[in-house]
């Protein structure tokens, strides 16, 4: 797995971003803002999952503008779109169908409820050299609830000179 102090690997893959699918470059995004995060979940629609990422929007992160927030999962584009739709998600959804992504950050998983090579769960923070800052990787469980599982995360980016709120995970 990608460690804190390595330099992150760079990819290009197709997104969903404002209901648009296009190609999504990780070099375009470094180079234009301060801090990147990259949160790797499974697949969408899963309760965890979206616990995340609507945490992550109501704390403010993809707000901004020197920061960026991006999730990737081993969904299609297709299947963004309507998740993105149907929970207001306004950070970009980067298909990582196959795990490719997720292989060259370390975080792949061979098999989860019966989707084969998929993003496990983990996030990185990345600053404008490359250099991966903080790393948080959670299992994969519906028990899985660590509700001060961003504190690492918020921490880097605020040390990077971003003020953030530390995200408030709710799941019922």
């Amino acid at each position: 797995m990608v460690t804190r102090g390595e330099k992150a690997p760079d990819f290009r893959a197709p997104l969903v971003s404002d209901g648009e699918a296009r190609m999504f470059e990780l070099f375009d995004v470094i180079e234009s803002h301060t801090a990147v995060v990259l949160l790797f979940e499974p697949a969408d629609f899963v309760p965890i999952s979206t616990a995340r990422l609507r945490a992550i929007e109501e704390a403010g992160w993809t707000e901004e503008d020197e920061l960026a927030v991006i999730c990737l999962t081993g969904d299609s584009l297709f299947s963004h779109a309507a998740y993105a739709d149907r929970y207001d998600l306004t950070m970009p959804l980067v298909s990582d169908f196959h795990g490719g992504i997720a292989k060259s950050y370390g975080v792949c998983v061979d098999e989860w409820e019966g989707h084969m090579h998929i993003p496990g769960r983990a996030a990185f923070v990345i600053d404008d050299d490359w250099t991966v800052r903080a790393v948080q990787r959670s299992d994969l469980s519906p028990e899985q609830r660590d509700r001060a599982a961003f504190t690492a995360l918020s921490d880097s980016i605020r040390v990077l000179g971003i003020s953030v709120t530390d995200p408030q995970l709710s799941i019922e």
